[in-house]
Order: structure tokens, then sequence, then C-alpha cells
């Protein structure tokens, strides 16, 4: 049987990628030290926060071996993630929401980078759309799941994956319209971003069935 050659993706889906690792897993390491995990948690939880989404993305649209194991960038930006919290969590401490800021970024990488690779591996629009919500909240929603939380992304109302789903959908209607794809890429991660954002500041919610409040 002949082996096919791998998929060529460009410098959107890495450099998306590899931020939206960095950022999910100082997220990820900062929940871990707020539950009094030892530096063993505090890794584990950043490298699960960072690459699980992909992962997962990955395996489904056949792209083997997947990319957290197989570049050299992606398990690093984890655990320097890991790192810089484990040793300055004090002081991310100090900022607004850290844990929120951080996730609402990396919902925007993610989202880009999901779809960006979907469509590179030849996917419809409607299939590259949810490829990017599942990159986008696999990590974390698997993060949650460990510290025995309720995942963000079933938590009623909020828009978390709507937010992410946003942003899917800009990557691929740029696509389609053949708009420039890193432009379309950061206009996407930005509204991504600032869906998340702004759900958060003005408590906007997403809808639920009617007659079931």
């Amino acid at each position: 049987m002949t082996e096919l050659p791998p998929v060529p993706l460009g410098p959107v889906v890495l450099w998306a990628d590899l931020a939206g690792i960095f950022v999910a897993a100082l997220g990820g390491a900062l929940l871990a030290v707020r539950h009094k995990l030892d530096v063993f948690g505090v890794f584990v939880l950043a490298i699960v926060t960072g690459l699980a989404g992909g992962m997962a993305r990955d395996v489904l649209i056949g792209a083997t071996p997947v990319a957290a194991l197989s570049h050299p960038g992606y398990l690093p930006a984890a655990l320097a993630a890991g790192a810089v919290v484990f040793f300055g969590h004090r002081l991310i401490e100090r900022a607004s929401q850290p844990v929120m800021l951080f996730d609402a970024m990396a919902l925007g990488f993610f989202a880009v980078a999901g779809a960006r690779k979907a469509l590179t591996f030849g996917l419809d629009p409607l299939a590259a759309v949810l490829l990017g919500v599942l990159t986008a909240v696999g990590g974390g929603a698997l993060r949650d799941v460990l510290l025995a939380e309720v995942p963000r992304v079933l938590k009623v109302g909020e828009l978390y994956a709507l937010a992410a789903m946003f942003g899917a959908a800009i990557v691929v209607g740029g696509d389609a319209l053949g708009l420039p794809s890193a432009a379309v890429g950061i206009v996407g991660a930005l509204a991504t971003f600032a869906l998340r954002m702004v759900s958060v500041r003005f408590g906007v919610t997403a809808p639920r069935a009617p007659g079931s409040e």
C-alpha cells in the first residue's frame, strides 16, 4: 500500500496552533495551582489543556501522527506555559480574571487553526467549522473533567462554543471567497475573542428552548 505524502500546512495553522497551545496551557496550569495541585498536576493540566483539542482534531481528519507528538514545538509550548505559571502564578493572578482571558484567547487561536487545517485536508465547510469548535473547546473540556468541574462548554447560556463557531465560520467564509488566509485568520481569532469577552462582560447568553427557563 502506497503511503500518501503529508499535507503541507501553511503558517496560519502553525502559528495559531502554537499561540493557542501556549495561552490555553497557561489557563490550565493556573487552575491547577488554584486547586493546589503539585508540580506534576500543574504540567499535566497545562499539557491537557493545550494539546487535547488539537489531538482530537488531527485524529478525526487523519493527520497522523498528530502534530502534538510530531511537531518539535507543540509540546515545548505547553511545557513552557506550565513553567511560567508554576514559578510566576502570583504575578499572573494580579491580572483581572486571567483564566477567562487565556481561555478567550485560546478559543480564537484554536478555532482558526482547527477550521483552517480541516479545510486544508479537504473537509467540507460545515465539517471544517465543527472541527474548529472541537479544537477550541476540547482541551478546556477535558481539563474541567479532570478537575471534577462541569465543562465550561456545557454551562448554561455561556457564549463559549458559539464564539468559537463564529470564528471558525469566518475562516471558512473567507476561504470560500478566496481571501488571504492570514488576514482571515486574524479576523476570525479577534472576532472569537471579542465575542467571548463581550458575553462575559455584559452577560450575553445563548438562547434557550422556549418554555425551558
